[in-house]
């Protein structure tokens, strides 16, 4: 039994995993230099020129939204929480859905803008803006260690190489191709991510389902752990509702999702985010499958963010490890330098130009722009060194801050009456009561209370509100 338990770890040679990572770190940071070259301001660099097509559009929506947590913990929820773990991750998909008719209204009201940032400071005024980027910080920084995380523990889980080499690998190679290219080299590079997503994916299913079909998991499930397939499972049923809500929050409130809003061309960005969450809502469901073969497997790896790569790695040997490498690592890629490029627009736009160099020039801001992500990239490592927490846990802890954040956007798009004080009392107050839920009830119900509580705000404010706010003000590209 310890043998079966313990060789999908290393389905990999060290040296071979090792030798994956540097070419593909090659082949993105040559791609992302020869990109970057026509980038020659600071507008072409964060929002790759405001002119991205189609094609380009719906692939990084949905390529970025295929992060480490859709590859490693949705197999990670699946084995704790079961059938109602897969599904109910899978429904993180209406974030990108909802998010379409958002995104053209966006485009239309902030046709200068550069960051959600920029909305939420002419909306609601200095306060809220203050406390929606601390939350947004918060946030980005959260994610950005779980994806350095993930790439340690995918090289771990594969081949045994340690922890720390593929952490810093996966770190190193989006931060340097995303400085050389901007936000141009990050889309272009997701078009080819998403498409060896799709492909890997869809591969990595029908192998599992050659080798053990639907029923002989289902008959070992039945008879040992019966929980997982039950549809009344009370933290998972909760988990399914938390996990909507979180999602919302982390699309609707997130800048990497606005700067590619307002990147798209006019009348792109509504299709582009509807077909990129139709295209993600099978992913969730694949790749958690995975996790219920483990127990008629005997595979109970350390950490549950492990099973994934464990389960794929035992029943495909060394072949369905190297797509499962292959398609992780390009789910990370994916996600890292999206973050990474939209989070250095935040502090550059939001932190250095609108609080310590107003007057700074175009040069000034791309030199500030690309510090940043060498910067991002350096704090991430740091933290992600002490591997802290698992995935599921580190990421949901996030939910409490971005869920508070969803009815204070959406009405603040729609409806004029909401004022700067009542949208700061919902995002502050949704997310107190989500973290403390978080610590004295479980991760499954923290988005939820945070985006209920911010919701009772939002409403109150609207009710009791005297102001009728004036949307052509957001078309002013500086205001103080």
């Amino acid at each position: 039994m310890t043998d079966v338990v313990n060789q999908p770890e290393f389905a990999l040679n060290s040296s071979l995993g090792l030798i994956l990572v540097i070419c593909f770190g090659l082949l993105w940071v040559a791609f992302g230099w020869y990109l970057g070259r026509s980038n020659k301001t600071h507008e072409d660099f964060a929002l790759a020129g405001r002119n991205v097509g189609f094609a380009f559009a719906t692939a990084t929506a949905m390529a970025t939204w295929v992060t480490s947590n859709t590859t490693l913990v949705a197999p990670e929820l699946t084995y704790q929480f079961g059938i109602w773990g897969m599904v109910g991750y899978s429904f993180a998909a209406l974030g990108l859905i909802l998010f379409a008719p958002l995104s053209a209204r966006i485009r239309q009201l902030l046709p200068q803008g550069y960051t959600s940032g920029d909305f939420i400071r002419l909306r609601y005024g200095p306060f809220a803006w203050r406390l929606f980027l601390l939350i947004s910080l918060v946030y980005a920084l959260g994610w950005l260690i779980s994806l350095g995380m993930a790439g340690g523990i995918l090289l771990q889980a594969l081949s045994g190489l340690d922890y720390h080499i593929g952490m810093t690998a996966i770190l190193f190679i989006c931060v340097t191709y995303t400085l050389f290219g901007g936000l141009k080299a990050v889309i272009a590079t997701d078009f080819i991510q998403a498409l060896i997503i799709i492909i890997g994916i869809v591969l990595v299913a029908v192998l599992l389902l050659e080798h053990h079909g639907l029923e002989s998991v289902h008959e070992q499930l039945s008879s040992n752990h019966p929980q997982l397939l039950s549809l009344l499972f009370p933290a998972a049923i909760m988990f399914l509702f938390n996990n909507i809500f979180f999602g919302l929050g982390e699309i609707f409130h997130s800048n990497v999702w606005w700067s590619r809003a307002l990147a798209f061309r006019k009348r792109v960005a509504f299709k582009a985010f509807l077909l990129g969450g139709v295209l993600w809502l099978p992913i969730p469901i694949v790749a958690g499958f995975i996790a219920l073969a483990a127990p008629q497997l005997g595979l109970f790896p350390p950490s549950p963010d492990m099973v994934g790569p464990s389960v794929a790695a035992h029943v495909l040997g060394s072949f369905g490890a190297l797509v499962v490498f292959i398609v992780v690592f390009s789910a990370l890629a994916s996600s890292l330098d999206s973050l990474l490029a939209a989070t250095s627009d935040l502090v550059t736009r939001d932190v250095y130009q609108k609080h310590i160099n107003p007057t700074a020039n175009d040069k000034k801001l791309l030199r500030v722009s690309r510090r940043s992500i060498v910067l991002l990239g350096l704090i991430t490592w740091l933290l992600c060194l002490p591997q802290i927490a698992t995935l599921g846990a580190l990421l949901n802890f996030t939910g409490a801050f971005v869920a508070s954040t969803i009815w204070p956007i959406v009405l603040g798009l729609y409806n004029p009456k909401l004022s700067g004080r009542w949208a700061a009392a919902a995002m502050g107050l949704g997310t107190i009561t989500g973290l403390a839920m978080y610590f004295l009830v479980g991760f499954y119900v923290a988005a939820l209370t945070a985006c209920l509580v911010s919701g009772l705000c939002s409403w109150l404010g609207i009710y009791l509100s005297n102001t009728n706010f004036d949307w052509a003000t957001l078309n002013e590209e500086e205001q103080p």
